[in-house]
């Protein structure tokens, strides 16, 4: 109930009458104040007028009166200012560190509000707003949307300056640690990840000239160069083939020239996948992209427009594996090239990313409008999650759209985070 407490306060959904405090004295909410997320009071700098007198200072929101001393509150000079003191319940009369004793207000949440809260909770049919989307003004939607692709391209932002730290400070070995997660396409996101942070880029970049042994590297720190890695009835026919023992015997003066050391073979995951997105192509076309030089930052910096960046980001694999999906096992000739699919995956996931992270860290405000740009051109993500949001009345008419729609399921749906959504907010106060 203390959540609902809050959500009324900061929105100023109070019942109709006058408010007065324990005391009898009137309350006149002037400014709700900051709401405070971290530590201390719940309000910074509210505005309260107590009979005639008009009060700025902070407000502390608890479900009974007596949490203020649970809570401890009574020792921490933090609650000093405390101006108002809201309850659901006053059960005691509660003083702060310097004896003090602020105003106290029994806030009643309308009952509709505490109705239509529990549906949203309660309710398993997902989502459980999904009655009053088509209702909502263009302009409440465009908003929120706007506002959830933001908050989707910060989060990723923030992952992205967490791989730079992990990188030592570089901008170019996190955008390949990025680039090379998002080939993953989520299955194998993590061992890519993995694999990424373990190849020695300044040691690679010697010999970018071979793409034998940018593949021979690239293949040897994904530990997929064992025999013991190859599926048993594949393994004659590898040996016999030939290029995984050349391969073999390549890693290994390479691996001794550059001190060199695999992650497990066994982290790759090949359960329900499809070939194409087998470990051994999507390295095989990182190999490539490596090669000729499309794999850096300043590249994908240097885009202009989306079909510059499909341009450079566009790949296909190595010779052996137009003919294979596994070291010994033969497929029909294939060029097997990124689908359009997965390239503008690639786009949405990394490339518009860095963009906006880049952009954040140099204090270019031209890269990250140029990161909002590319998800307005580009085609929207078509999945169960998209698909969803449209049948409830959502467009999803391009990239930015579907990219909100999937950061307001993960964020605040599966979170039941209603009070913080603002199809929440018009579904409470309706």
């Amino acid at each position: 109930m203390e959540q609902l407490l809050h959500y009324v306060w900061k929105h100023r959904l109070f019942p109709l009458g006058e408010l007065k405090d324990i005391s009898g004295r009137r309350i006149e909410v002037i400014d709700p104040g900051l709401h405070n997320r971290n530590a201390g009071p719940d309000f910074f700098n509210a505005k309260i007028k107590i009979d005639d007198m008009l009060w700025v200072g902070n407000v502390e929101i608890h479900d009974k009166a007596s949490d203020w001393y649970a809570h401890h509150h009574e020792t921490d000079a933090a609650y000093n200012n405390v101006v108002l003191h809201v309850v659901g319940k006053a059960d005691v009369s509660v003083h702060t560190e310097q004896g003090d004793e602020p105003s106290t207000l029994v806030l009643s949440v309308p009952q509709k509000i505490i109705d239509h809260y529990h549906e949203l909770v309660a309710t398993d049919h997902y989502p459980p707003c999904y009655q009053i989307i088509p209702h909502l003004s263009r302009l409440t939607v465009h908003a929120w949307m706007s506002a959830l692709q933001t908050e989707r391209l910060e989060q990723k932002t923030e992952a992205i300056r967490q791989r730079v730290e992990r990188c030592n400070g570089s901008w170019e070995a996190a955008y390949f640690v990025t680039l090379a997660r998002n080939y993953g396409f989520g299955i194998n996101g993590d061992a890519f990840e993995m694999w990424a942070q373990n190849i020695p880029l300044g040691s690679v970049a010697h010999h970018r000239d071979d793409l034998f042994q940018v593949e021979t590297i690239f293949m040897g720190q994904a530990g997929l160069l064992e025999t013991s890695s190859i599926p048993e009835r594949y393994r004659a026919e590898a040996m016999a083939e030939g290029y995984l023992t050349k391969m073999q015997n390549e890693y290994a003066y390479l691996r001794k020239k550059f001190s060199l050391t695999p992650i497990d073979g066994k982290l790759w995951r090949f359960l329900r996948l499809r070939p194409q997105n087998f470990p051994h192509i999507r390295i095989a076309q990182l190999a490539r992209l490596y090669h000729n030089n499309k794999a850096g930052l300043s590249q994908l910096m240097d885009c202009k427009t989306v079909k510059e960046m499909e341009q450079t980001l566009s790949t296909s694999v190595t010779p052996y594996w137009q003919t294979h999906y596994l070291f010994g096992s033969t497929s029909p000739k294939s060029e097997k090239k990124l689908s359009q699919a997965s390239l503008n995956l690639l786009l949405i996931n990394t490339a518009i990313p860095m963009f906006f992270a880049y952009g954040r860290h140099l204090s270019k405000e031209e890269l990250c409008d140029r990161a909002f740009d590319f998800l307005e051109q580009l085609k929207a993500e078509t999945n169960h999650i998209t698909r969803m949001w449209q049948e409830c009345g959502l467009n999803v008419e391009n990239a930015g759209d579907s990219q909100a729609l999937l950061q307001l399921k993960k964020e605040y749906c599966d979170r039941k985070d209603c009070l913080r959504c603002r199809i929440g907010y018009e579904y409470l106060k309706k």
